[in-house]
């Protein structure tokens, strides 16, 4: 099986397939994934989807199951199976227990999440599989029950019955001498100003590569993150936004126009100048091959999202209010916020309880 691009015709947008051993579309999977992308999902999470989904036929494949006919107990099957290393599901070899699993458990709720959306989607539309899989509720939160829904005597079971349990890991963030090895490693103003926009905004790889001239209000030193179809498929992945800056990022981008955009006439910020085509919108690929580059540079093994998680845990180190921060970095909740940013160490909860006056004054003794 294959996972392959497409292009849906009239509106040119670009989405992902499941072909089949024959290299024909696997229609019901297509169709989900067609209906995902015409709803907006960003081109990444149908990529993401079609994966997902594409591992679940080649296990229904292996286990001669019809998608229709899949249980609980073959979701529970399916779930051992793609911690199996190739070998292993391809029952080629037996596979000891002390074998570590191919994928992580966050990989494994992902794909599971993915097939619960097929399933709630094929129910919705009418399709029979199975009320163990997915059953229609009226009213509530969501549109369909998950498995094993019905045993819940009367309390609707609003998560997945089936979910292996993920370490929680604290996000990665860079030290302001980091940082500025990074800046100070760019030798364009171009790439100095991407990284300087991910520092001082905390958005998105993909919005600040999305950014257009008439979303930097030089005068009011402000970024507005705005939801729209850009030609190197970057985007918004929350609604849009306005984000202060500082008046030295300004400045750079000014530099960064006046010295090496020159007359490109473009409305996006961030495009190819050295490199062809040029003038033409700078890809995700792009921008990451100079990511592999300033990593041989600076000995620094980051990610562009470092940028974002480093961003939040400064403004909540320096005291900016969770509510103002989950606005900043156009979290849909104050409580997304705090679930990924809820990471104070032992040393930024004393600096909180010492600026409270907490360790002096106190009004009983020991």
């Amino acid at each position: 099986m294959l996972v392959h691009p497409v292009v849906v015709p009239g509106s040119g947008t670009r989405s992902w397939t499941v072909l089949g051993d024959d290299d024909v579309p696997v229609v019901a999977v297509d169709r989900f994934l067609a209906y995902l992308t015409d709803i907006g999902r960003s081109p990444n999470t149908v990529k993401a989807y079609s994966h997902d989904l594409k591992d679940y036929w080649q296990f229904l494949g292996f286990r001669g199951l019809d998608w229709r006919e899949a249980r609980l107990e073959d979701v529970g099957e399916f779930v051992v199976w793609l911690q199996l290393p190739p070998s292993g599901r391809a029952g080629e070899v037996a596979v000891l227990p002390s074998v570590v699993a191919e994928v992580t458990a966050s990989t494994v709720n992902r794909k599971l999440a993915a097939v619960g959306a097929f399933y709630a989607h094929q129910a919705r539309n009418g399709a029979g599989v199975g009320d163990l899989l997915a059953a229609w509720r009226t009213g509530g939160r969501g549109g369909w029950k998950p498995f094993l829904h019905h045993v819940s005597k009367g309390e609707p079971y609003r998560g997945r019955a089936i979910a292996l349990k993920v370490p929680q890991k604290l996000p990665r963030v860079l030290t302001a001498a980091e940082m500025q090895a990074i800046l100070d490693a760019c030798t364009r103003l171009r790439d100095r100003f991407f990284f300087a926009v991910l520092h001082e905004t905390g958005c998105r790889a993909g919005e600040v590569l999305g950014l257009r001239h008439a979303d930097i209000a030089a005068a009011e030193c402000e970024i507005s993150v705005v939801p729209r179809e850009n030609a190197n498929g970057a985007r918004a992945k929350s609604g849009g936004r306005t984000v202060p800056v500082g008046p030295e990022l300004i400045r750079l981008y000014a530099d960064y126009l006046h010295e090496e955009y020159g007359g490109i006439g473009s409305d996006m910020v961030f495009v190819n100048i050295w490199a062809e085509p040029k003038g033409h919108a700078w890809s995700y690929q792009a921008a990451y091959d100079l990511v592999l580059r300033l990593r041989a540079r600076t000995g620094i093994a980051f990610d562009p999202h470092w940028f974002r998680h480093s961003a939040a845990t400064r403004w909540l180190r320096d005291g900016v209010s969770i509510e103002v921060v989950s606005k900043l970095l156009g979290h849909s909740s104050v409580t997304t916020t705090s679930a990924i940013y809820g990471h104070l160490t032992a040393e930024d909860a004393r600096a909180a309880l010492e600026k409270a006056g907490w360790f002096t004054g106190k009004e009983v003794s020991w």
